[in-house]
């Protein structure tokens, strides 16, 4: 099934209804498919094109992180943890900072 949905998704983009929403969704789906730098490369377009989908960041960071690239993980979600601060967003906020302390006691190899 996700399959077919990526499939559709991916017949939207550079269309009228390509936005960063669209972006998410596709990196959300490539991510079940068990693809993470596919994932990632979607969302980091989802977060060029919206820098404050927090929602984006977050998911950006998991993909990363799935990937084997702990420390642009790590940036993606402090990042993230900026935007949704700034938005009031305070449970991605709270996510996105557990998740970043795993990856510094990973990344200092502890």
């Amino acid at each position: 099934m996700t399959t077919a949905i990526i499939a559709n998704l991916e017949k939207l983009l550079d269309g009228p209804r390509d936005n960063a929403l669209l972006r998410y969704s596709l990196g959300s789906e490539w991510l079940k498919a068990g693809d993470p730098a596919q994932a990632a490369r979607r969302l980091r377009e989802a977060v060029e094109r919206d820098a404050g989908f927090s929602a984006a960041w977050k998911l950006l960071g998991k993909a990363l992180a799935e990937s084997g690239q702990a420390a642009e993980a790590l940036a993606a979600y402090e990042r993230g943890i900026g935007v949704a601060e700034s938005k009031g967003d305070v449970q991605a906020a709270k996510e996105m900072t557990v998740f970043a302390r795993r990856l510094q006691k990973q990344l200092a190899g502890g």
